[in-house]
């Protein structure tokens, strides 16, 4: 799945474009390094998103195409 896809899905950004966008800046990395809206996600790869000051730093535990809200946060592991 790309990588601004599961960011939304996810729930880690909440629009797609706002995914884009983070990761056309490089504020996105991918097992550090920086990827682009079209990187490939699998389950393992550690995701750190710089939001301003604040790094947010995740663990994909699972990739789906459609979730519901409840169950998001048990596509990733805060690290």
């Amino acid at each position: 799945m790309r990588l601004d896809k599961y960011l939304k899905v996810s729930r880690l950004i909440k629009r797609r474009t706002v995914a884009n966008e983070a990761c056309d800046n490089g504020r996105v990395m991918i097992n550090d390094k920086v990827a682009k809206a079209s990187t490939d996600v699998k389950e393992g790869d550690i995701i750190t998103i710089s939001f301003g000051n604040k790094d947010v730093k995740v663990e994909v535990l699972d990739v789906q195409e459609t979730v519901r809200k409840e169950e998001a946060k048990e596509l990733f592991r805060y690290i």
